[in-house]
């Protein structure tokens, strides 16, 4: 394939990637099978899909800058989070050999999977209002950082999984504290991204073409999600998911 084939590729993957992203967090299911079908490393391609995904966060930010508004103290919380457990994934993605990289990555985006198909706001059921709040507020503070941490090592549907989290600790319409997920992971993509940098060799030929599409997909995502039904989305990608990470399984166990 050659240079403007590819770039073109990228392109098309980018937008859809980020048009999936902005319903259910799971750009990286588009963009990093896409990356592996061009011959590049698993580690390679996670680190270049990364650094392109900070153009969906650009993107889905400006398009969502009115669910933002009013969320500066939650934003002051979930940020920080998110960035420091980020570094530790990104760290973390160095310090494991990539041969076991490429082992565990089928079980997350089958993790990633099954938390689309399953209902994603989960009550808390507690007999004290001060025992409800503890909770909140102890899993806002563990989860988050917990899903830094795996976005920095891999990422793929680290937006499904804050969004788990957000649904819990957050009373917030799902459009707000979705909104509040893009700017976190895309800040969370951009510490990534210079941590790599101290690391790897980052390609930025495939990371231009790939994070203008995102860019692109950002942008007009959430104006064409609203025309379609939100559990058929999350339908189609939950089953996608499913058969990439039974497809990515058996390239890395047979």
């Amino acid at each position: 394939m050659n240079l403007l084939m590819m770039s073109l590729f990228l392109l098309l993957v980018g937008i859809i990637a980020g048009v999936v992203s902005t319903v259910g967090g799971l750009a990286s299911l588009v963009s990093y099978p896409a990356l592996l079908v061009l011959g590049l490393p698993p580690v390679t391609a996670n680190v270049t899909n990364t650094a392109g995904l900070i153009f969906t966060g650009v993107g889905s930010a400006l398009a969502s800058h009115r669910e933002l508004k009013g969320h500066t103290r939650d934003l002051c919380m979930l940020l920080p989070l998110t960035i420091i457990g980020c570094i530790i994934g990104a760290l973390l993605l160095f310090a494991i050999p990539e041969a076991t990289f490429q082992k565990v990555v089928p079980f997350f985006i089958l993790a990633a999977g099954i938390l689309v198909l399953v209902p994603r706001h989960i009550q808390v059921n507690t007999t004290s209002k001060i025992s409800k709040v503890t909770l909140k507020t102890v899993g806002a503070w563990i989860g988050v950082l917990l899903v830094g941490i795996y976005s920095g090592y891999f990422g793929a549907a680290g937006g499904v999984l804050m969004l788990s989290m957000l649904s819990v600790i957050s009373n917030a319409p799902f459009a707000e504290y979705n909104a509040q997920k893009n700017l976190a992971l895309g800040a969370a993509n951009c510490v990534s991204t210079i941590v790599y940098l101290l690391q790897t060799k980052i390609h930025w030929v495939l990371i231009l073409p790939l994070g203008v599409g995102f860019l692109i997909g950002g942008l007009i995502g959430p104006q064409i999600v609203r025309w379609i039904p939100d559990y058929l989305i999350k339908l189609v990608i939950g089953i996608a998911a499913l058969g990439l990470a039974l497809s990515l399984f058996i390239h890395a166990y047979f």
